[in-house]
């Protein structure tokens, strides 16, 4: 089992050097025009769109697209290294060398002598070696605030859970939706457009920490939400279309009755 580890070990320092050769390649002189161009600024919406597509890969079951898009992901990692590494910043080396560390750093249960039998102990030994390395740094400072709006919120719960601030039981934290639902009608009322969008923010907060107490991520149900929409929406402009129609066109009657069909 050792040697085999080894192999696979060599293969992979092997594929990998090869493409930071590659990317070295595409960067250099009479090198590639577009990823020349490239800067760390113009590369950040790219990582966040491979990131989702890695996501929507793990969710197709295919293992294909899976294996291609953490390829994707994987470049911008690179890509983003060699242009630090022209800057005089870093280099991908240092970039593994950190997180070799940080890995073995904050799995003392593993390389030391630390013990720690669940998932919960873990995340709470976790915390705290994370809490010594950044001291000084609130418990929410190192959340990226260019997150999801939804995701971040779970995370923002599931942080200050981990220190007792945190709603006891199901049954509070929906009690709280249900207050914030109250408060947002009486935005409403006021007609103030400062105090609905603050209230709505509050329902949405408390709605992602509802979905947090239930076990389910938030952003996710969202996604699933927006695609079944989606997928809907599809169906009945089809329907729309064989009779004829536009969907401007189309009655409410019409509209509600395909709708309501499609959701079958």
């Amino acid at each position: 089992m050792k040697a085999s580890m080894e192999e696979k070990s060599a293969r992979a320092a092997e594929a990998f050097i090869e493409l930071v050769k590659i990317v070295h390649r595409l960067r250099a002189p009479g090198g590639c025009p577009w990823d020349r161009e490239q800067t760390l600024s113009s590369l950040k919406p790219y990582v966040i769109e491979e990131a989702y597509e890695v996501i929507e890969a793990i969710e197709s079951g295919s293992v294909d697209a899976h294996q291609e898009e953490l390829g994707d992901l994987l470049l911008q990692v690179v890509l983003q290294a060699e242009i630090a590494d022209e800057n005089a910043s870093f280099s991908i080396k240092e970039v593994i060398e950190h997180l070799s560390g940080k890995l073995i750093h904050r799995h003392p249960h593993v390389f030391g002598e630390v013990a720690a039998e669940t998932p919960k102990a873990v995340l709470e030994n976790w915390e705290q070696l994370k809490k010594e390395e950044k001291s000084g740094r609130g418990l929410l400072e190192g959340l990226p605030k260019s997150m999801p709006g939804l995701q971040r919120a779970e995370r923002i719960g599931e942080k200050a859970a981990r220190v007792g601030f945190d709603w006891s039981d199901r049954a509070g934290v929906r009690e709280k939706v249900a207050e914030e639902l109250r408060e947002l009608d009486e935005a409403v009322s006021s007609g103030r457009e400062e105090a609905m969008q603050d209230e709505l923010g509050d329902l949405l907060f408390a709605v992602a920490q509802w979905a947090r107490h239930l076990g389910i991520r938030p952003e996710e149900a969202l996604r699933r939400c927006c695609q079944r929409f989606t997928n809907r929406f599809y169906t009945m402009e089809k329907e729309v279309k064989k009779l004829n129609k536009d969907l401007n066109e189309a009655d409410d009657a019409l509209l509600d009755r395909i709708w309501q069909a499609s959701k079958k």
